[in-house]
């Protein structure tokens, strides 16, 4: 008897619950990003048309989901650099596993961001205009396909947005040790909810960018855009040389996971990162001629001033350029393929932080 008490007491508070569920549901309105459209406790999907300007126009696959339960939204941003796979792979599994109804909040999911240099497989740069996209924010409608991509991610994404993640790896031609870049304003609160936000993601590695009076109108890149919002923004990477290896796209989903664990969007506790190395002062070593690279190190080495990164040759293979690290401090990423245009980048190196 005491069993079917118990019993009866528990079907009692479950259909409890779902009654408060469905109730807070039924409250909260329908949340949209340009057509597509999701009621709460649902998930929909469809795109963001980017309209022909003084270019050919686009489209950008989103997905909605919208929980059934009040939260905050994030705004989740793959594929700004098209040749950038394990994150797009990763939306599309949190896009699957999600339960809108035990959802507190709303995910917006841009699947990827600049479809043109996705299908073109381009580093970098745009096929279209040859823009890099994330230098192209927030965006203009008179602008170029970039630029006017740039704007609807602004409007439609990161200004509606409560917490901006976006999600980067090592591009096609980037030997690259995962790690996030955090945004530093010299602003208390949103610096501490932005670190708090890295230590939540779980990568090891984090590198300080300073970002202090971020001019909204000339923003540049995605995180910049959000945090001169006053909203809390990373850019993360995860994953090298476009690979698609299950490691980078399960590194990806971990941190978008933590993350809504650490907002309190889901039911688990974030596994913070331990034992971070904060990284800052960062210099990216730009080629000083067009050529062919070879380098002499590898992601995550730790080097001296001086040490050689790489050395640039012509295309009969003589020399050009030896290219050495700035100061001391870890690689974060190293070109590894062969072909480099002058200015392009070789090599990220970061100082770690005093006193972090």
């Amino acid at each position: 008897m005491r069993a079917l008490s118990r019993f009866l007491l528990a079907a009692a508070s479950g259909m409890l619950m779902m009654s408060a569920t469905s109730l807070a549901a039924q409250d909260s309105p329908p949340f949209s990003v340009g057509e597509v459209q999701a009621s709460a406790g649902e998930r929909a999907s469809g795109y963001l048309e980017i309209p022909e300007g003084r270019d050919e126009g686009t489209r950008i696959p989103i997905t909605v989901i919208h929980g059934a339960l009040p939260g905050p939204v994030l705004g989740l941003i793959a594929g700004t650099h098209g040749y950038e796979y394990a994150p797009i792979l990763a939306l599309q599994a949190i896009r699957a596993d999600v339960d809108p109804a035990q959802l507190s909040g709303t995910l917006i999911l841009v699947h990827v961001a600049n479809l043109p240099s996705f299908l073109g497989r381009t580093i970098y740069y745009s096929p279209v205009d040859g823009e890099n996209l994330n230098r192209a924010f927030p965006g203009d409608p008179n602008g170029s396909i970039s630029e006017r991509i740039a704007l609807a991610l602004t409007q439609e994404v990161i200004e509606r947005s409560d917490v901006v993640l976006d999600l980067h790896a090592g591009d096609g031609n980037e030997h690259l040790r995962p790690f996030v870049y955090m945004p530093v304003t010299g602003d208390g609160e949103l610096d501490r909810r932005t670190r708090d936000l890295a230590r939540a993601f779980g990568i090891d590695h984090v590198v300080l960018d300073p970002a202090p009076d971020v001019d909204p109108m000339a923003s540049l890149f995605v995180d910049h855009t959000a945090i001169s919002r006053g909203v809390p923004a990373l850019t993360t990477e995860t994953g090298m040389l476009g690979s698609t290896e299950a490691r980078w796209v399960e590194m990806a989903e971990r941190g978008i996971w933590n993350v809504m664990a650490h907002l309190g969007m889901v039911d688990r506790r974030p596994v913070l990162a331990e034992g971070v190395v904060w990284l800052e002062n960062y210099e990216v070593v730009s080629a000083p001629a067009t050529g062919v690279f070879l380098p002499a190190v590898e992601s995550g080495y730790a080097v001296s001033e001086g040490t050689l990164l790489g050395r640039l040759v012509d295309f009969f293979g003589d020399p050009i350029a030896e290219i050495r690290s700035p100061f001391a401090g870890v690689v974060n990423y190293v070109v590894g393929t062969p072909p480099v245009s002058e200015g392009e980048p070789l090599a990220m190196v970061s100082r770690i932080a005093d006193g972090s």
